[in-house]
């Protein structure tokens, strides 16, 4: 029978050192919060509870964890003043009472932890008292270091500013998560001793006293060690954004779409992607968007949230979109901003088309019908609505609310119907109809 769990998960620090008012756990990896992605690797273990001990910026942390995940059994507990991890856990205290699972502790500055490898811990816990998350690195500057005895037993955790110089050389760290019987758990934190004048007490003297009195600590090496890189600063931040960007690509590819250059790509989480697409290089795809089958996307393409391109529908080079949908088959190839559009099928959007969606006060809507040729250089002022197989001229200036007709050519500046026999359009000069060539 499976064990029942409560995972605590600590977000109380403010991170001096990202320089930020943003509290440390709501800052962005590939498109979420450090602390969303905690939690979905928690919340993956189908615990009973999950509690967020919370401090530095509270009512945001809260918030932003309700929004992603509002129907999880989540449940907030306050550090006020910072003392430490084992006191973080002290402050959920009264959410573990009575309990007689299994508690896992873990760190809300970790986004490349997986679900599998807290099941890992928790199955190895379920033969010891107590278990923890290891790694070995080449480079285990700030972290502490994992002091075995002759028999590979734990000894102690030790602190790198406590530690010797050959302690230092230690290659295995502490991750900083672990799983623990609840009552145990709670017995020994009441004996956790402040470590300074600042009254910190730590919960890496913890698995020290479990191995002091013979009770058994599991060590668990994660196989993967970047999963327990913890964030400090915002260069630790870019490096384990490149983790996560790459388990998102991975994704995508093991998925039938084409990246032609993952180094070059950047794919927020939830982004969905059909397969057959191809991702050209150097090109950004935010949360929210989402590419049908086979497409074309890129290079240096920037798709934001709310965009949708239907099936066969091509973006190319230098063309933002922002809350636009582009039909099956359509195209806008070329340096163009198509934002809060409708765009149907097989609509030719032309060079340097601006979709001029903002008034100064509020965003407004273009509607593009199906068919439609959209000249090179158009500027289209919203709220605006261009019909079915309709064209502008070259260079032509939808002005608000013209609203074009079904099969209409307008050209000129500001833009005006081309009437049946009327080869001059507005200036005298012929008027020019152009789109980009492939």
């Amino acid at each position: 029978m499976a064990q029942a769990v409560r995972v605590v998960v600590l977000a109380a620090g403010q991170g001096k050192r990202m320089h930020s008012a943003q509290p440390k756990v709501l800052h962005s990896v590939c498109g979420r919060s450090m602390l969303a992605w905690v939690l979905e690797a928690a919340l993956g273990l189908d615990p009973e509870s999950v509690v967020v001990v919370v401090g530095h910026g509270r009512d945001e942390v809260r918030a932003a964890a309700l929004a992603e995940f509002p129907d999880a059994p989540i449940s907030f507990v306050v550090q006020e003043d910072q003392l430490g991890t084992g006191h973080a856990v002290e402050c959920a205290a009264e959410e573990l009472k009575g309990f007689e699972g299994a508690v896992v502790v873990l760190c809300g500055d970790m986004p490349l932890l997986r679900t599998e490898s807290l099941a890992a811990l928790l199955e190895a816990r379920s033969a010891e008292d107590m278990a923890m998350l290891t790694s070995f690195t080449d480079s285990p500057t700030g972290y502490g270091r994992i002091v075995r005895g002759e028999e590979g037993e734990l000894l102690r955790i030790v602190e790198e500013r406590d530690a010797s110089a050959e302690e230092r050389l230690i290659p295995e760290i502490n991750s900083g998560v672990y799983a623990f019987g609840c009552a145990e758990l709670l017995t020994y934190l009441g004996r956790v001793e402040s470590q300074n004048d600042q009254g910190e007490r730590y919960l890496t003297d913890v698995p020290g006293m479990y191995a002091a009195e013979g009770r058994g600590v599991e060590l668990v090496e994660l196989l993967d060690a970047d999963e327990g890189a913890g964030v400090n600063s915002l260069a630790d931040l870019a490096e384990v954004r490149w983790g996560v960007q790459l388990r998102i690509l991975e994704q995508h590819l093991s998925s039938g779409v084409h990246i032609e250059d993952p180094a070059t790509t950047y794919i927020d989480h939830g982004v969905e992607i059909g397969s057959g697409t191809a991702i050209l290089p150097c090109t950004v795809l935010r949360g929210g968007v989402r590419v049908g089958s086979n497409c074309e996307v890129g290079p240096f393409t920037h798709l934001r949230e709310g965009t949708v391109l239907e099936d066969g529908a091509q973006v190319g080079n230098f063309t933002e979109c922002k809350k636009s949908t582009i039909g099956a088959g359509s195209k806008a190839k070329h340096l163009s901003y198509l934002g809060d559009a409708v765009i149907g099928k097989g609509v030719n959007i032309g060079a340097g088309t601006i979709f001029a969606n903002y008034d100064g006060v509020a965003k407004h809507k273009t509607l593009v019908g199906d068919g439609a040729f959209v000249g090179s250089g158009t500027t289209i002022v919203a709220p605006n609505e261009i019909g079915a197989g309709a064209t502008t001229g070259a260079g032509a200036v939808v002005t608000r609310s013209a609203k074009i007709g079904d099969g209409e050519v307008w050209i000129g500046v500001p833009a005006r119907k081309l009437e049946s026999g009327n080869t001059q359009g507005n200036g005298g000069e012929s008027p020019q109809i152009e789109g980009e060539e492939e």
